[in-house]
């Protein structure tokens, strides 16, 4: 993903930007929010120190003042109420409307760009991922690299090989001896590119007009410059018994195109998707790419191959290949149509798996497992484009679509695997698949309050010494949690107090009928001990409206949040955005998606993302069954964690430009939906589809979750953090995984 310089920037903070910022007074027409708690302490600020205060930061403006004077000048508890201000710059309108909305509870938070970034924005590294293959530039050393080296490894000696077979073919047909010597010629270029230059050259008119006077003075024929068919043959190959020389060059192009540019096309093309495939190796692609579509497209005398010498001035003419690296480990970055590389390098395996899930239903050419593997990988480029549609739509619509947009698309991944599963089990009358999604549930809860924060942390503190947050936001949040935590597991306490003990099965020790009996398997199973007694009256009656209830009162309490947060309380993310750039430049919002196109790329990918839910359930059964590792550890990990690999990197990516808040956001806001959206509607789907889905948690899940919303909450009290602390949660994540991996499996699997 492309960074796109998101860093929140407090007035009073004493945290190193990662870019040198400047300062810029706030009286101007982009200035905050009046009324804020944040505005009537930075004016008090200003009453004393005058020019000395809160400040917006323009990456584009000299630097001026230091942001840490005020704090250095005033008591801590200003500085706090300061900290609450963020600044950030964007480009246009739209990227505007994107940052908001990554600072509004309950929207999906997004890091890449949903716009083109205006070019001399851009960085010198991310400028160089971009540019072709044509720019000669100066000495810059060996080209004896690594790289280089495992270029000539991978693809330069099969490639070189290949021309000179090509090259020896075409001189066998005579007619195709121009096109002959320009594959010894490029034999020798692709063996070792780095330092080389292939350009386009023109022919002298001299020569035009010789090769006119030779073909029977057809004028027609003097002005022929097409590729293929146009330019004069080389004095050295144009043969002297034949008169129609205009023939002997058609006969050769022929020749080419019948035997030497199909193996070469076909050879450059496997190179080309191999190198773009390793993602690194980018410029071998384009390399491959530009040969096939320029290079080999050209009539032989218009092609020169020359080495480059640092003293040496290129002749004059087109320059059509220039490479000097063949690796380049920056390409993570790279971005097609506004995806990253990774989604759109994964998105073939989406066709894959839907081919051979429904073509190869009998398990003829792959087993069970290998499906289901590639059904979850299929996941996470689905979870990519749905987020990054969601984020188009959002950023250029108004508020109540943008809401719209998000809840009912936010948790869509996570639920379409969960009642795919539920509704697989119901028609097996499995109880597997039930336990199977409550623990899928549990795992994307702990997960989401350990691990996804605490790996932030410990990313981005290894760049920033200490991190700080917005504790208050954090704050409301972790209320959010601790209601939606208490009410997700009320009716497990429920049958905790009312239910009875069950056992897998006794045995007696001591023969005595009256003696000790040694049990296996035992647990509080409030359904099936109820409905064993009285036809399960008592938990229709009971427990059953109690599921009900919470279900109803968690969305409510999902709005009231949402309403305090974004409208009587919205100073709590008091953000600015702050729109200075240098002059002259041109900030027009050329967006990657349309509204329209993000609207069908969402129905489709959430189209592909169903029936990969249902290839994933379909073929999840012989796994549990076979599998020794405990069906626990295969929910909280597998079928947990892989839908939020998206949400993860985006979390990774704000750590690293010290923004942790939106880090620590991006699991708690996962974590409140999970317990106040997506729990409640899969109580409401067993309504309308009846299924093995009850409420009712088995101790393990209860335990690990409330620990975790504890320990999460005491790590967040002080609105600052460090790599440590992140090092704490995560490891605290990893034993509750071991818990999980030696816990014997659910009843009933």
């Amino acid at each position: 993903m492309t960074g796109e310089g998101e860093s929140a920037r407090c007035c009073c903070s004493q945290d190193a930007p990662d870019v040198p910022k400047a300062s810029e007074p706030q009286g101007d027409s982009d200035g905050p929010h009046r009324g804020s708690l944040c505005d009537q302490h930075c004016a008090a600020i200003n009453n004393l120190q005058g020019d000395l205060g809160c400040y917006l930061y323009c990456p584009h403006v000299p630097p001026a003042v230091s942001p840490p004077s005020c704090c250095q000048q005033h008591s801590e508890e200003v500085c706090e109420s300061c900290m609450v201000k963020t600044t950030l710059t964007a480009e246009n309108a739209v990227e505007a409307n994107k940052l908001s909305n990554n600072y509004k509870f309950g929207f999906k938070k997004w890091k890449s760009h949903v716009t083109a970034r205006p070019w001399e924005d851009r960085s010198e590294i991310v400028k160089e991922l971009y540019s072709d293959l044509n720019v000669i530039r100066g000495p810059g050393g060996s080209t004896v690299t690594f790289g280089n080296v495992l270029y000539l490894l991978l693809f330069g000696w099969w490639l070189s090989v290949l021309y000179v077979l090509v090259a020896t073919v075409m001189f066998v047909t005579i007619v195709g001896a121009p096109y002959g010597r320009l594959c010894w010629d490029l034999a020798g270029y692709f063996l070792w590119p780095f330092g080389k230059v292939i350009q386009k050259v023109e022919v002298p008119k001299s020569h035009q007009a010789l090769g006119t006077s030779e073909s029977g003075g057809d004028a027609s024929g003097a002005g022929e410059s097409s590729a293929l068919l146009g330019g004069p043959v080389p004095r050295r190959w144009r043969p002297r018994c034949c008169v129609n020389t205009r023939y002997w060059r058609h006969a050769g192009t022929a020749a080419w195109l019948c035997l030497g540019y199909p193996v070469l096309a076909l050879a450059h093309g496997l190179a080309c998707v191999t190198a773009w495939l390793l993602v690194v190796l980018i410029p071998v692609a384009k390399l491959s790419a530009r040969a096939v579509t320029r290079v080999l497209l050209l009539p032989p005398e218009r092609v020169l191959v020359r080495r480059l010498r640092m003293t040496e001035v290129p002749l004059e003419g087109e320059v059509i290949l220039c490479c000097y690296r063949a690796l380049n480990p920056y390409y993570y970055k790279y971005a097609v149509d506004g995806i990253n590389v990774f989604a759109v390098n994964l998105l073939p395996l989406v066709l894959v798996t839907l081919v051979l899930g429904y073509v190869d239903s009998h398990n003829r050419l792959t087993s069970s497992p290998v499906k289901f593997t590639l059904a979850l990988l299929s996941i996470m480029p689905l979870s990519y484009y749905i987020g990054m549609a969601i984020a188009s739509i959002s950023a250029q619509s108004n508020f109540a679509v943008g809401a719209v947009v998000n809840a009912t698309f936010g948790s869509i991944t996570e639920l379409t695997f969960y009642i795919t599963a539920l509704i697989k089990g119901s028609r097996e009358g499995n109880r597997c698949y039930a336990e199977i999604v409550k623990s899928a549930l549990t795992g994307t809860l702990v997960g989401c309050v350990l691990f996804v924060p605490g790996l932030c942390m410990v990313i981005g503190g290894i760049r920033h010494q200490e991190q700080r947050f917005n504790s208050r936001s954090a704050g409301v949040s972790s209320a959010l949690l601790f209601l939606s935590v208490g009410g997700v597991f009320a009716p497990t306490l429920f049958s905790k107090v009312y239910g009875k003990l069950v056992c897998g099965e006794c045995h007696n020790v001591t023969q005595n009928p009256l003696g000790h009996y040694l049990c296996h398997n035992c647990h509080f199973d409030l359904v099936l001990s109820l409905q064993m007694d009285n036809n399960g009256t008592l938990y229709y009656s009971h427990v059953q409206p109690l599921v009900y209830t919470v279900s109803l009162l968690l969305p409510a309490a999902y709005l009231i949040g949402l309403f305090f947060t974004l409208k009587t309380h919205s100073h709590i993310y008091d953000i600015h955005i702050s729109d200075c750039h240098m002059p002259g430049h041109h900030h027009s919002a050329v967006v990657h998606w349309s509204r329209w196109r993000a609207l069908v790329i969402l129905l489709l990918s959430t189209l592909c993302m169903s029936a990969c839910a249902d290839l994933a359930t379909e073929h999840i059964s012989p796994i549990l069954t076979n599998s020794t590792i405990s069906q626990y550890f295969i929910g909280v990990t597998v079928l947990a964690m892989v839908p939020e690999l998206p949400e993860i990197v985006n979390g990774i990516q704000f750590a690293l430009q010290n923004n942790l808040s939106l880090s620590i956001e991006i699991g708690n806001c996962i974590a409140v939906q999970v317990c106040m959206l997506q729990i409640p509607i899969l109580v409401l789907f067993t309504i309308f589809y009846p299924t093995n889905f009850t409420l009712v948690f088995s101790d393990l899940h209860v335990y690990a979750s409330m620990f975790s919303v504890v320990l999460m909450n005491y790590i967040f009290m002080d609105g600052k953090c460090d790599y440590f602390q992140g090092t704490v949660l995560v490891m605290v994540y990893f034993i509750l995984l071991a818990v999980y991996f030696f816990a014997p499996s659910p009843s009933g699997c």
